[in-house]
């Protein structure tokens, strides 16, 4: 390695250690508004209930069926 190396950083790598610097809570809000809107707690019965009224999708969504009527 040559005496003038040093490691490269990008423009972006920069700016998120200067905002880490210039506010030392960010994380800590950004886990916050996380659990706010996403880190909730599973009701298992409900979404059991979800799984089992499940359709299961056609093969090709915009495909038609036959019509029962049709098919006699």
């Amino acid at each position: 390695m040559p005496l003038f190396w040093k490691p490269y950083t990008s423009e972006v790598t920069q700016l998120v250690a200067e905002m880490k610097a210039s506010k030392p809570d960010l994380e800590a809000q950004q886990r916050a508004g996380r659990a706010l809107l996403w880190d909730k707690p599973l009701d298992r019965g409900q979404l059991a209930q979800w799984q089992q009224a499940r359709v299961p999708q056609q093969p090709y969504v915009y495909g038609t069926l036959p019509h029962p009527e049709s098919a006699q």
